[in-house]
């Protein structure tokens, strides 16, 4: 039985934790705020309740397989999972919408044949036949297996892009940008496609086209809410760690990683107490100084480089007056008018004027004080706390407002409606969870030769794991709960673990 220190308290270092855990080891986890679930919080105002991280979970199957793993409640019996239906309603600029109806491909080309014109709908599938092509090119290698030391398996963009003869030259589209502009051929499907992108973080001209992984992943596997909202699922993730007896320390800062012999041999809290400790596991982005030595930080490879700053997210948290309305929808996204514009505010460190932005609406009863209110949340991908000031009171209000201005297409008399409103910028995001900037990780992509890769969960460190968003296979709570089932498999089985078969 070793002993294991797990830093942070996030979904995919709790994942990691209860799978160690179950094989016999002796796990603490050590997390510097006072709860755990990391990105997976919650604000609640008057009977009113909110997520403030992720809103819908995709490819429930990690966190179902993470209970089957680790004890005999499945997930459905620690949490109801409901699929929403439609998946989502699009607003486009041009006064055009549609609403998408929850995996079913039939359905969202009818749909999209319906609002946007006929043909749209078999654009957009045969597009997706041909994401679904690169998700089984890379499905294994970029999430079921841990990162390869030879990157440039993954340097390959696994997208099968059309191939279109123009006079001398062949063209094919290696962006998401291009292939909405030269696959999708309509305006509207573009900026569905970029939406996808820009809400992991991704910017559409740059990120490889393999990102159509997003959208099959969604409109494939579907979208599902927790009922009491995704903090209902930390809550889950949590509760099963304690009953396989791992212990949780808050409060706990770690500064530092301790090396002895050339391996991880412990922590190091900002206290000064110093605890011994067989492996490490970081479930938490990685900063200098973590490990002895002037500016060592392992996982500093990770995704970034291929963007610029990591993007964070600004939310509206609105209590209304009022019931939701027959025939809402969970959620909608009302789309930009300019999103090079957007794209190039976000990813050069200012503000998008017009930005794009998600409306969630979840009709459950326990968001709520009664059934005469309603609980509303406006999401935006913005620029990271740095480039611009968050903390600026002015700023926020005035964001606060376009936003608001910009979801009245998606809710019928918003702003009349309005309560209450508090807002969260990633200044809040940092403070809450320690990342940089409150930048929110994307998931790993193929392609790009490899810029769009996260840090492997071995590192250079013999004994010391990455898990969570910030290492292979990246952010979102699916990847997360990939990196932590990884990461107990090198544990476990060492380096000869070759990920799930």
């Amino acid at each position: 039985m070793a002993r294991i220190a797990v830093i942070g308290a996030g979904t995919g270092a709790m994942a990691a934790a209860a799978r160690l855990a179950v094989a016999g080891h002796r796990v603490t986890v050590y997390e510097r705020s006072r709860t755990y679930g990391g990105s997976l919080g919650r604000y609640a105002h008057e009977g009113f309740v909110f997520d403030t991280g992720p809103s819908l979970l995709h490819l429930p199957a990690v966190y179902r397989d993470l209970f089957v793993k680790t004890g005999k409640e499945s997930l459905e019996q620690r949490v109801t999972l409901t699929q929403v239906d439609p998946a989502s309603r699009h607003h486009f600029a041009d006064g055009t919408a549609v609403s998408l109806p929850n995996a079913s491909r039939a359905g969202v080309v009818g749909a999209l044949d319906g609002a946007l014109g006929k043909g749209s709908g078999a654009r957009w599938g045969e597009f997706l036949d041909r994401a679904g092509t690169a998700w089984d090119r890379s499905r294994r290698p970029l999430l079921e297996e841990p990162l390869r030391d030879d990157r440039q398996v993954l340097g390959r963009d696994p997208y099968p892009a059309l191939r279109r003869r123009r006079l001398l030259t062949v063209r094919e589209a290696g962006t998401v940008a291009e292939i909405g502009a030269w696959e999708l051929a309509d305006p509207r499907l573009a900026a569905l496609l970029d939406g996808y992108a820009l809400s992991y973080g991704l910017d559409p001209r740059r990120a490889p086209a393999a990102a159509a992984l997003l959208p099959y992943m969604e409109e494939t596997f579907g979208s599902w809410y927790v009922t009491g909202g995704m903090r209902a699922l930390a809550e889950a993730v949590y509760e099963r760690c304690l009953a396989r007896r791992v212990t949780f320390v808050f409060g706990a800062e770690v500064v530092q990683v301790a090396e002895k012999d050339g391996r991880a041999a412990g922590v190091e809290l900002a206290d000064g107490e110093s605890i011994e400790a067989d492996h490490v596991v970081l479930g938490a982005q990685p900063w200098p100084g973590l490990l002895s030595g002037e500016g060592r930080r392992p996982g500093a490879e990770a995704q970034g480089a291929g963007q610029g700053p990591v993007p964070g997210r600004f939310l509206v948290l609105l209590s209304l007056r009022g019931a939701r309305e027959a025939g809402a929808v969970h959620r909608s996204v009302v789309h930009c008018e300019d999103g090079a514009a957007e794209q190039d505010a976000v990813f050069g460190g200012r503000t998008a004027e017009r930005p794009t932005v998600t409306v969630l609406r979840p009709d459950d009863p326990a968001t709520r004080p009664d059934e005469a209110h309603e609980a509303v949340t406006l999401m935006a991908t913005v620029a990271p706390h740095g480039p611009v000031d968050w903390t600026d009171a002015a700023l926020r209000e005035r964001y606060a407002d376009v936003l608001i201005d910009r979801a009245r297409a998606a809710v019928p008399g918003l702003r009349e409606r309005i309560l209450h409103a508090e807002v969260r910028t990633p200044a809040e995001t940092a403070a809450d969870t320690g990342a940089e900037g409150g930048s929110v990780p994307a998931p790993a992509l193929a392609g790009a030769r490899g810029a769009y890769l996260h840090a492997g969960n071995r590192t250079g460190l013999p004994g010391l794991y990455l898990a969570g968003g910030w290492s292979h296979p990246g952010g979102g709570l699916a990847h997360s709960g990939m990196s932590g089932a990884l990461v107990a498999g090198l544990v476990v089985e060492g380096d000869g673990f070759r990920g799930s078969q």
